[in-house]
């Protein structure tokens, strides 16, 4: 065979399954993939690892598949769904928080034509987009006023920015803990133009300390949230109302980075209410300004909303950095529509993370038995309910365990890392967790919808 049997690249686009892919990928990156097949079939050709006797035909059926997976490979989203059944609520890996299905319908509703996203209808005139979302804000922590930012990192530092740039803020060693990703909150108090003044110790600090380190230089006395860790033992930490009572007589305002976001206004009962302190008690404490994150306990979008003080909060929304780190449209529609679940009362039964929270063992041990009966009649597998734990995540209530049945299943022939890859090969991928060299499936993270897709995908590996 030579070279002659490969036909033109205008021939090729002629044919029925060339002209599928250009109508599906466009002309010109359909003519860049047919190239690449053809190059690959010439040096076959040169290689002589092409059959003397190959037929024409089967030449421009490789060069088209070539083409085909070349383009898929191209045009393949890099950010695809998954199933989640880790048992980690907030899994910042996965996209932290499960949007509602209302904050999921007002974003298509908001995203798919204009909206008034800084156009003062009433006016006729240019309005502010820092308004959106506060009205709701303002009602769940009885903040005086509130903005939204794109995350709780950028929150923290434009908070410092606004308020403490080139003077001292006061902060507990034990409080200056790294988040996920390397991110430091002494790194981002240094891009702010704030200057740490660290007080106590790592496991002991105490309010006396925060007064003795106040000086004329002093702009805020931070709290930080310890996030993902938990010191235990011979620890002592002041409570927030003894901080807000130095900072009243050192007339120094108290800033607050919650975090978590836990706003626990929702009727019923709240596994984390003795853990995790909600904004509100903040707000009532006398705290000043309160961060916290819009895709973990929230169970929102990811944001970094700000409340506090009329005035501290009006300093920040007209901070010269507000214009890079503020959000879009598609951000506020969420986030409006998941506080709106929460001033109505029905959070618990409507957003993902809190359903999610509140569900018992015993609700996962039924639908765990029903899918552990059903892949124990697929050939080769095996599954049986274990007794576990699952984890709020997101540095959310550290060291917090949730009661759960975990389905451990196994296929002959395929140890627990070989399972655990084919599972993420799947379409959509499976993400598991393993632990004693067993694969385990924990449906608390699993939408009830997906427990039927998932012995067919199984069936699949």
């Amino acid at each position: 065979m030579d070279f002659r049997a490969i036909p033109s690249i205008e021939q090729l686009r002629q044919r029925p399954a060339v002209r599928a892919l250009e109508a599906r990928f466009g002309a010109d990156a359909t003519v860049d993939a047919l190239r690449a097949g053809a190059a690959a079939i010439r040096r076959d050709i040169a290689a002589g690892t092409m059959g003397r006797t190959d037929p024409a035909e089967l030449v421009v059926e490789r060069i088209e598949a070539a083409a085909a997976a070349v383009l898929d490979r191209l045009f393949r989203a890099s950010l695809e769904p998954v199933i989640n059944a880790t048992g980690v609520i907030v899994h910042t890996n996965l996209g932290r928080a499960p949007l509602a299905e209302r904050a999921l319908a007002r974003v298509a509703e908001i995203g798919r034509g204009y909206a008034s996203l800084e156009y003062d209808v009433g006016r006729g005139a240019r309005g502010r987009r820092d308004v959106h979302a506060e009205a709701l804000l303002q009602r769940l922590t009885g903040a005086e006023a509130a903005v939204v930012v794109n995350n709780n990192a950028a929150a923290t530092l434009i908070v410092l920015a606004a308020l403490a740039a080139g003077r001292e803020v006061v902060v507990s060693r034990g409080e200056l803990v790294e988040i996920g990703g390397g991110f430091r909150v002494p790194e981002v108090m240094a891009q702010s133009g704030a200057v740490l003044r660290e007080v106590g110790t790592t496991n002991r600090t105490r309010a006396a300390d925060y007064a003795a380190a106040i000086t004329e230089k002093t702009a805020l006395i931070l709290r930080v949230h310890p996030s993902n860790f938990r010191i235990e033992g011979f620890t002592e930490r002041p409570t927030l109302a003894q901080l807000v009572e130095v900072g009243k007589k050192c007339n120094v305002p108290v800033a607050e980075d919650l975090g978590s976001g836990h706003v626990g206004s929702d009727p019923g009962p709240d596994p984390l209410s003795e853990l995790e302190p909600t904004v509100r008690a903040s707000v009532d404490a006398g705290v000043h300004i309160c961060c916290f994150s819009g895709d973990k306990l929230l169970g929102g979008p990811q944001a970094g909303v700000i409340v506090g003080r009329s005035a501290m909060v009006d300093r920040i929304r007209t901070h010269p950095l507000m214009r890079a780190l503020r959000v879009d449209k598609m951000t506020y529609a969420a986030l409006e529509a998941t506080l709106a679940e929460y001033a109505a009362g029905r959070a618990a039964a409507t957003v993902p993370v809190q359903q999610m929270i509140r569900m018992t063992a015993d609700e996962i041990r039924a639908r765990a038995t029903a899918l552990a009966t059903s892949v124990n009649q697929l050939p080769s597998w095996r599954a049986e309910i274990i007794e576990g734990a699952s984890a709020v995540g997101g540095g959310s209530a550290p060291g917090v365990e949730l009661p759960t049945a975990l389905v451990a299943v196994g296929k002959k022939g395929l140890t627990a890392d070989a399972l655990d890859a084919r599972l993420r090969d799947l379409t959509p991928p499976v993400i598991a967790r393993i632990e004693h060299d067993r694969v385990l499936l924990d449906l608390r993270t699993v939408s009830p919808d997906d427990d039927l897709r998932l012995p067919a995908l199984l069936a699949g590996v």
